[in-house]
């Protein structure tokens, strides 16, 4: 039973880690941008420190992420763990929304650089281009979901 609560919170703490990569993705360029301006004006802004500001943020993100649902899963009883990971796995919206927040981060991930190539560092054109493109596939996913193409639902499997 422990190698299955060991394997159970494994896997939850990496769900976080990417739900928390996506969420701090979508929260850093606005809360960067808005902070930069009110606090310093338009010349201080650039796009290699708001790619930067993404990158990072998204990583914090997703170590924040992992590092809570550890915590939180691993003192829960095995049963409750193992009840969340199967609701978890087999919840069909999270798993699109993870998808398009892939796909985003990959596609901007490799068009952020050929756009912008002389405007920032490589490392900050690439990740940064990656963090603003899983939040361009996340918010695709919310707008999807919004006008009523929600996913269909999948019923958890019983024990027989």
């Amino acid at each position: 039973m422990a190698d299955t609560l060991g394997a159970d919170v494994e896997y939850l703490a990496r769900k976080g880690s990417n739900t928390g990569y996506q969420l701090l993705s979508l929260l850093t360029p606005p809360v960067y941008t808005a902070f930069v301006l009110t606090r310093h004006g338009r010349h201080a802004f650039s796009i290699n420190a708001l790619l930067r500001s993404t990158w990072v943020g998204g990583l914090s993100g997703a170590v924040g992420g992992a590092g809570l649902a550890y915590a939180r899963y691993s003192v829960s009883d095995p049963e409750t763990v193992r009840v969340k990971r199967m609701q978890v796995a087999y919840d069909t919206s999270r798993v699109r929304a993870e998808d398009h927040s892939t796909i985003g981060a990959i596609l901007f991930g490799v068009l952020t650089p050929a756009l912008l190539w002389k405007r920032a560092k490589v490392l900050h054109l690439i990740l940064g281009g990656a963090g603003i493109g899983s939040s361009i596939g996340l918010l695709t996913h919310l707008a999807r979901s919004t006008s009523g193409d929600v996913p269909p639902k999948v019923t958890l499997p019983t024990h027989a």
